[in-house]
């Protein structure tokens, strides 16, 4: 059974992110401690996805955002306008002169080597985005009039303040009552909720959302922490994520929430920050589809990897509606996401389908 979408003919766009973007400094092989200069990049869990969509696979796509009107905020526009994700409902907001009240959001982000661990250092409070709430986007326009096959949204926005957790029930909601397809990145973390009610919070919210989300991503962390369902058996690093005891946790999942018409996750068996064994499952429609294995995966820069899965995924069911496409797709472009500096891929659509064919990584000439 296939999922329901919209005519590409009668949508100006494909996919539509409801998300923070923020800048990215990053100290390339040093550490943030003791960096003397930044790569400047875009990054955002929700965004990134979009950015996927459109530059490895010429999707028609645009973000819901908010930047404060200052060179820091233009200098974010203009990596997203080199991404080609439209910025058409880019709300832009009037700069304080120093952010005491509003700013945009930074995130320090250092890559780990070995057994050093990558590390994100986020400074967003009082961001634009984290200010976005409900009656900021006129959904009837961007759903309706103009049309969209495809919203994503996550964990990482909704947990942003109580504003941005109702901002994306409405969204949901809406994108529901038009027909578009709603994915979520349930993205649980810890210290995003702790200041506006901690693990409670983030299950009461959570679970209104999940009741309008067609498609769910998240490792089982995620679905515990976020949705309350138990992993029996399973250690938390993903080890033993293809186990009988995680697809359980899944079925329960679905009986739960009848709506999901597919659940993902990447798998992650973490051998260092540079080396790691990759690869994905999904659930559609009764039954567990898995891509092929990345055993040893030399990682340049893990961050964005999962969003990478994420456009994959999205362009195997929006290009040809099939479970197993979908996350062959999402796999092979998460995992050379991972080979690239940056939250964003650098990959081809041709590169994807040569890596998840099995193509071989010699010299092209």
């Amino acid at each position: 059974m296939s999922i329901q979408l919209r005519d590409k003919s009668t949508c100006a766009f494909d996919q539509i992110s409801l998300g923070e973007i923020m800048l990215r400094l990053d100290p390339g092989e040093g550490r943030i401690r003791t960096a003397r200069h930044f790569t400047a990049w875009e990054g955002g869990g929700e965004y990134n996805t979009s950015r996927g969509l459109r530059k490895c696979f010429g999707y028609k796509t645009a973000v819901c955002t908010a930047l404060v009107d200052n060179e820091v905020g233009h200098l974010i526009e203009d990596f997203i306008m080199q991404g080609g994700v439209g910025t058409d409902f880019i709300l832009w907001r009037p700069d304080d002169g120093i952010g005491r009240s509003i700013r945009n959001g930074l995130n320090f982000t250092e890559r780990g080597f070995g057994i050093r661990g990558a590390v994100g250092v986020p400074d967003r409070g009082n961001s634009a985005a984290s200010q976005l709430k409900p009656g900021d986007f006129d959904w009837n326009h961007l759903f309706g009039r103009l049309g969209t096959r495809w919203l994503h949204t996550g964990g990482i926005f909704a947990a942003l303040s109580e504003t941005t957790a109702a901002l994306t029930i409405e969204a949901v909601k809406a994108a529901k009552q038009h027909g578009v397809v709603v994915s979520y990145d349930l993205n649980y973390r810890p210290s995003l909720w702790k200041s506006i009610g901690g693990l409670k919070k983030a299950q009461e919210v959570n679970r209104e959302i999940a009741k309008y989300v067609d498609v769910m991503i998240g490792n089982e962390e995620d679905f515990t922490a976020s949705l309350g369902f138990e992993v029996k058996g399973a250690d938390h690093n993903l080890s033993q994520i293809e186990t009988d005891a995680f697809k359980a946790m899944i079925e329960t999942a679905v009986k739960t929430y009848p709506n999901f018409k597919v659940a993902a996750t990447t798998l992650r068996r973490v051998i260092t920050a540079t080396q790691n064994d990759w690869s994905a499952i999904l659930w559609h429609d009764g039954r567990f589809f898995e891509s092929r294995q990345y055993p040893g995966l030399e990682i340049l820069d893990r961050v964005g990897g999962g969003d990478s899965f994420a456009s994959g995924l999205q362009f195997g069911f929006l290009e040809f509606n099939d479970a197993q496409k979908a996350v062959d797709y999402g796999a092979a472009h998460g995992a050379l996401a991972s080979t690239t500096p940056g939250d964003t891929s650098m990959a081809t659509r041709k590169e994807v389908e040569k890596t998840f064919a099995g193509g071989s990584a010699r010299v092209q000439r």
